[in-house]
């Protein structure tokens, strides 16, 4: 008699099983095609932020934390209003009795790694942005082994590396191409705010993947339009009112600055659905195209030179993406909450452990400004 079919999937999620194991029907499902397109998505969502970036700094505006507030002033609108109206265990009020520090933390490492990834672009290239800001992805690892007890397997660390040789693809694209932008003021200080960046977008990524998976979507993006709005108005404040004065305000200028904000309000509104199905490692491997549709959209907006060693990185990335996807992880986040969301009910009313979901089977923001 043939095994039920839930025990055949947690058969497969036995130690030591690779991508070896997996059929191609096992492989190419539908599920793992949705989870590339919504990445994809992100990734153009993304670039829209990048192109408007780059218009307005041909305008000779450069307000990063004026966008920011925009953005995080939208969450608050929407998301920490709907909490507002919640009852019981999901209102404002109760949630930040209880997890107020955890917000916090998320929401100042999430408005500085924006912040310190801009500034870098001050002080060093475009090259060594492209290739520091990967640190991500380890950094992003590690805390999930640790933080979120993801275990990894081969497959996946194998994964990440193809994801990271396509990212060498583009990077040598854009040398032959001669669009080492940037700066060379201080190379080791824009390093090192790069460097600084990756590692506050993993910990903001791990509580956003620990939140969605736990708690909810719009907890999640209510807390971070709360803590978001605040800090980065406090910081806009101090560093930016001088910037935001010398603005000379046309329509165009208008346009872009709110085609900036409603993209990265699209992205953050986004993203919790797509680390939900997948996870933040998964998401982050997703968003390396972001670069590339950027470049793509160069080629005419802003004349930038075609390479098809381009083409060559956007698909390596895509298999090291599959790989990845291909195998699944296990995170003790599936054993605490399988298939919940608050979104669908009261805490108390989601299931239990042990459901459909507990098999393991499971696949920040980061929302990295491309100027």
């Amino acid at each position: 008699m043939e095994e039920p079919r839930e025990q055949r999937l947690c058969g497969k999620c036995a130690p030591g099983w690779g991508l070896h194991n997996y059929k191609m029907r096992d492989i190419c499902t539908w599920r793992l095609l949705k989870t590339i397109v919504m990445g994809q998505v992100l990734s153009l969502l993304i670039c829209g932020t990048a192109v408007s970036c780059q218009y307005l700094a041909d305008r000779q505006v450069e307000t990063p934390m004026l966008q920011s507030f925009l953005n995080y002033t939208l969450l608050l609108l929407l998301y920490t209003s709907v909490l507002c109206v919640r009852k019981g265990e999901q209102n404002l009020l109760h949630v930040l009795k209880s997890n107020w520090w955890k917000y916090l933390v998320m929401g100042v490492a999430d408005v500085e790694a924006n912040y310190t990834v801009v500034k870098a672009y001050q002080f060093t290239t475009l090259t060594s942005i492209q290739l520091l800001d990967c640190f991500v992805i380890p950094v992003l690892m590690l805390l999930s082994w640790f933080l979120l007890k993801t275990r990894y397997r081969p497959v996946h660390f194998a994964a990440v590396v193809v994801c990271l040789l396509g990212v060498g693809a583009m990077v040598g694209a854009d040398i032959l191409a001669g669009r080492d932008q940037g700066s060379t003021n201080d190379v080791v200080l824009g390093d090192g705010l790069v460097l600084l960046s990756a590692v506050l977008y993993a910990v903001s990524n791990v509580c956003q993947e620990d939140t969605v998976k736990r708690l909810s979507r719009v907890e999640f993006l209510g807390m971070m339009g709360l803590f978001g709005t605040v800090i980065s108005g406090i910081q806009l404040a101090a560093l930016e009112t001088q910037a935001v004065a010398a603005i000379t305000w046309d329509v165009h200028i208008v346009l872009l600055f709110a085609l900036y904000a409603l993209c990265m309000f699209a992205l953050y509104s986004f993203m919790p659905v797509v680390v939900k199905m997948t996870s933040a490692t998964a998401v982050n491997l997703s968003l390396l195209t972001a670069d590339l549709f950027s470049l793509f959209c160069g080629l005419f907006l802003f004349h930038y030179t075609f390479s098809t060693l381009y083409i060559v990185s956007f698909v390596v990335i895509i298999v090291g993406f599959v790989m990845f996807n291909a195998v699944p992880t296990y995170s003790a986040l599936t054993e605490e909450a399988p298939g919940s969301d608050a979104d669908q009910g009261p805490r108390a009313d989601r299931e239990p452990p042990g459901g459909p979901h507990t098999c393991c089977c499971t696949r920040t923001l980061l929302t990295k400004p491309l100027l």
